[in-house]
Formats: structure tokens, sequence, C-alpha cells
């Protein structure tokens, strides 16, 4: 005989079990009046069906009945439904046989027939409170394991993002010391010049043009050229002709820097001319 009496909670149900009608009749009278949703059985067998489609947060057994005991019952019932809170109600003849059972964690309660109710009422109180921790502490454990699970998930990816972010940076650093050693072999001089006016690249060939120049990186431009070559090199739009302090003319290029990169600035190339 098994059935569902009340369930106003659906998180504290007690399970009873004891294969005496009126010693469960008693003890549904006595727990219906705290709010429980009860559950009875007549046996062993009949009690682990009634866990297998129930939450039940405390289960009330005697220890001995036919088929299956208390004891046996409740090693079987910790096995599947480990955060039940398990208490045995029976005799003091059988205190020997569950004593294991209490040593071992299988039980949480021995409590003796006949019982005081009040007494029982406390312990079945305590049995739920306990079980709402244990519940709980099983949602924080599982809630845990799934923060750290994402953790490590978003590790993984971050971890994938800087190695490829690593990889595209190395690639673009060997593009620009190409380009940087390109540069510095071409046999015409080339000067950089930033969007204030200071000279921020001299290849080698611009070094030999006006020598000094690569120790004076970071200066103004216009300290560093010649005036009339630097004046020419404003005035004209894009090229044009000047001639350096020691007369030697030459031809020079100007291009506008942040057409293809983030630099602001020009890029200055000169030819010296021979003179016709």
């Amino acid at each position: 005989m098994s059935d569902l009496i009340d369930t106003p909670e659906p998180h504290d149900t007690l399970l009873i079990v004891d294969d005496e009608a009126n010693i469960l009749a008693a003890l549904a009278r006595l727990f219906r009046r705290d709010g429980y949703a009860l559950l009875r059985a007549t046996s062993g067998r009949e009690a682990l069906a009634l866990l297998a489609t129930h939450e039940v947060g405390v289960i009330l057994t005697d220890q001995r009945m036919p088929d299956m005991s208390g004891v046996q019952f409740l090693a079987k019932a910790r096995e599947r439904w480990p955060d039940s809170v398990r208490i045995m109600l029976s005799g003091y003849t059988e205190l020997s046989s569950v004593t294991e059972s209490v040593n071992q964690g299988a039980i949480y309660k021995f409590l003796t027939k006949p019982w005081d109710d009040e007494p029982l009422r406390q312990t079945v109180r305590e049995a739920f409170q306990l079980h709402r921790v244990t519940r709980e502490n099983t949602r924080l454990n599982a809630a845990l394991r799934e923060a750290n699970a994402a953790l490590t998930l978003w590790n993984q990816e971050l971890e994938q993002r800087v190695a490829e972010k690593t990889r595209e940076a190395l690639r673009h650093l060997h593009v620009l010391r190409a380009a940087q050693e390109v540069v510095a072999h071409l046999p015409l001089p080339v000067f950089g010049i930033d969007c204030d006016g200071c000279l921020v690249m001299a290849n080698q060939a611009a070094a030999r043009l006006l020598p000094g120049a690569s120790a004076r990186l970071g200066e103004t431009a216009d300290e560093l050229l010649p005036t009339t070559l630097f004046s020419s090199m404003l005035d004209a739009a894009g090229k044009g002709r000047g001639r350096l302090a020691d007369g030697r003319g030459i031809r020079f290029w100007r291009y506008p820097l942040g057409g293809a990169s983030a630099s602001i600035g020009t890029a200055l190339v000169i030819e010296h001319v021979e003179p016709e």
C-alpha cells in the first residue's frame, strides 16, 4: 500500500515505511500537522519504488520488516538517493543490528519505539533542515562546476585569440622589418617627417646626404634640412627642385602618409641632380 497524502511543499516530502498499518496511520496523523508531503509504504521494495518517482527529503523507517530490513532498505536508498536524510524508528532490542549502519553514515538518527511525539517531530524538522542545506550545497557545487567549466572554455578561447593575435602581430612585425630594411638600403635618400614637423626616419642614403641626420631623429625637420629646401618643399604640391647648403641641386618628391596606414606625416625622397 502506498499513497500521497498531501503536497504543500514539494521539497519537504517525508516517506514513512512500516509494515504495520496502525503505525503508519499514527505517524501520518502526527506529521500531517507539520505540513509535509507524506508518502507511506509497508515494505522496503514499495518504498524504493516511491523514491524512484518522488523527491524525498526525509525517510523514517522501521527496522523489522518482511523481505527487507530497515537497514538493508536504507543502505539501498543511500546508494541511489544520498541526499535524503534517513531516520530509523525501531525497538531497543534491534539497536545492535543498526549500530554499524549508524556508524557508516547510512542512518542520520536512531529513535526507539514507543516514541515521544515532540522529540520525534523535532528530529524530523532538523532532518529537513539538514536536507535543505545538503540540497543547496549540491546546487551550489553544480553551479560552481558549471561556472568553472565555462571559465575554462573562456580561458581556452582567450588563449586561442591571444595566440592568433600574437601570430598576426609577428607577421606584421616581419613585414615592417622587411620594409624598413628595403627603405634603409634604397639608393635615394628618404626622410620621414611626422605631423608635428619632426624628423622620425632617415635611411642610409639620407644619412650620407646630410651627415648626422640619423643621430638627430626627433628634432624638427627645418633645423636639419637646408632652409631653401625646406621652404621649397612646403611650397611644392608633390615634387620640386631645391638646393642643399653646399649648393648641390636636387629634386624631391613628397608623399603624404596615412592613405594605407595609421601614420600621419610626410615621406620625402631626394635625388641629387648634377648641374647641366
